[in-house]
């Protein structure tokens, strides 16, 4: 597990952790600033590399603290450490496995997600990449049917739109209009409803202040 990188894990997973992108950002600056040996990482010192005030990053910090992202360790010197959230994140990846097995050892399916996989190759017209099948799984996964995950990639090439993200937000948004009319609910938090390309621009951000 510690050979997995901890940034792709962190783009891939923070979503599903329920992680913000305010958050996500200040995390791969912790994360950058951990690696150069600066171990009591605090909001004041994040403020001189990011464009959060301090006050801001005092909030955020005793957010990821309550919510078991990060910790504080005392010894012979006191720092700041991103195990926990390590921790989940390997937890994440173990149960994404798992859900991989699953499909792979259900021969039905197996066969739904080799269906699924020729379908996209052929619409987008390129291999997929690992993330791009491992988001096919999730959905088999969550029991979307084999048609709506067709035709939620049909709608979006349609509107011009060839990214996973929009595809996953239209198949989002049948969902929570499902439940509704089902019963008058819906379990989707449309607050955690962010996509990996405002991931991706943060990750690519300049954070230093000019």
């Amino acid at each position: 597990m510690e050979a997995l990188d901890f940034r792709y894990l962190l783009l891939e997973y923070y979503k599903k952790l329920g992680i913000k992108e305010n958050e996500l950002s200040v995390l791969l600056m912790l994360d950058h600033l951990l690696g150069q040996k600066n171990y009591l990482v605090t909001p004041d010192l994040i403020a001189t590399k990011m464009n959060f005030n301090a006050k801001e990053l005092d909030a955020l910090y005793v957010s990821l603290m309550s919510r078991g992202f990060i910790t504080l360790e005392t010894g012979r010197k006191t720092k700041i450490s991103l195990k926990p959230l390590r921790k989940k994140l390997y937890e994440a990846f173990e149960d994404a496995l798992v859900k991989e097995n699953q499909i792979s050892r259900n021969p039905e399916k197996s066969k739904e997600f080799k269906r699924l996989k020729e379908v996209y190759e052929a619409q987008l017209a390129r291999p997929l990449l690992p993330i791009e099948t491992n988001m096919i799984g999730e959905w088999i996964s969550q029991d979307i049917p084999e048609e709506e995950i067709v035709e939620a990639l049909r709608e979006c090439l349609s509107k011009g739109k060839k990214t996973f993200p929009e595809i996953d937000k239209v198949l989002f948004q049948w969902k929570a209009k499902k439940d509704l009319e089902n019963n008058g609910v819906t379990g989707n938090n449309k607050d955690w409803d962010e996509d990996i390309e405002k991931a991706m621009k943060i990750a690519k951000t300049k954070w230093i202040n000019n």
